[in-house]
């Protein structure tokens, strides 16, 4: 088995890139090269149904990307085009790859459950609690239902609704 190039620069740059994006396991595993605009602080995700999107990384995760290709530079097999590549062997890290070495991450740090798909639950939730608006979020994370901010907002609905009432305080007003 080949050890992912996650270890090191790598493993902050696609966590970032999860928590930062809300995008899917397959839409941040099969990022190619040229989908980053680091100077712009954008990437391309190709989502479902070939729908590509392009989305803000901000700054602090433009800098773990760069930082990872930094390292990446000096591998084996370097001119891929493949974004994420296994340390050894000059060979793409797949997405399976990722899921892998995520849970392996989250069961040394102690965190039960690490999973790609977490961080996109996790993204609705903050976006909603910050008051982001439901249709930017559908264009962010690449769905056309209006289903879908209701189920992935709902793990956390009771928290937001605490909140929203918190800061109106109607019956402090009284």
């Amino acid at each position: 088995m080949r050890e992912p190039l996650v270890r090191g620069p790598a493993g902050p740059a696609i966590i970032r890139l999860f928590y930062n994006t809300g995008g899917r396991l397959s839409e941040v595993g099969n990022l190619m090269l040229d989908d980053l605009d680091l100077h712009g602080e954008t990437i391309r995700f190709h989502g479902k149904g070939a729908k590509d999107r392009r989305v803000r990384i901000g700054p602090k995760t433009s800098r773990a990307v760069s930082r990872y290709l930094r390292v990446r530079s000096t591998r084996l097999g370097a001119e891929l085009p493949y974004l994420w590549m296994a340390a050894r062997g000059g060979v793409r890290l797949e997405p399976n790859g990722i899921k892998i070495r995520l849970k392996q991450l989250g069961r040394t740090a102690g965190v039960a459950d690490v999973h790609a798909h977490r961080w996109r639950h996790s993204f609705t939730h903050e976006w909603k609690l910050a008051g982001g608006d439901t249709g930017d979020l559908m264009l962010l994370l690449g769905w056309s239902s209006d289903d879908m901010p209701r189920h992935y907002g709902a793990s956390a609905v009771a928290e937001r609704a605490q909140q929203t009432q918190a800061r109106l305080a109607i019956g402090e007003r009284v």
